[in-house]
């Protein structure tokens, strides 16, 4: 179900070319490094499952079921981020990110939207830092 929902949105958004800056672990660090915020797009159980990069604000895109919220997750991005300044996406393996990225940057006017193209769990492989989060009934 969630495939079909991302190759809508891969659809949606593919008569454009999006710009985003697909980046690894080393660039996550970098950017990190210069307070550019970080925002996980993973579902609470995920979160808990492996833990998340310092720092990260938790914002869930999907839920479940494959659903999504556009109005009300954008509402909550915009109280995160600026639509000028850079941000950083990152998922499991980076494939829900790759889409939301391109909506964002081009669609939507994000102007510096960076996605971690092989997500936590590469991160995580490589051995790079986690903090644990608490359990929290997911809204």
């Amino acid at each position: 179900m969630k495939l079909k929902i991302l190759l809508g949105l891969s659809v949606l958004f593919s008569s454009v070319s999006a710009e985003v800056a697909h980046i690894d672990n080393q660039q996550l660090q970098q950017l990190l490094a210069n307070k550019v915020p970080i925002i996980d797009i993973r579902r609470a159980e995920e979160w808990r499952q492996t833990g998340v990069v310092e720092n990260s604000h938790l914002l869930t895109f999907f839920d479940k079921k494959g659903g999504y919220n556009l109005p009300k997750w954008l509402t909550t991005l915009d109280s995160i981020i600026q639509k000028d300044k850079p941000f950083i996406l990152i998922c499991r393996t980076g494939n829900r990110t790759h889409v939301l990225s391109q909506a964002l940057d081009k669609q939507l006017g994000y102007k510096q939207v960076y996605n971690v193209k092989k997500g936590i769990t590469d991160w995580k492989r490589k051995g790079l830092p986690v903090v644990s989060i608490p359990y929290q009934k997911q809204q």
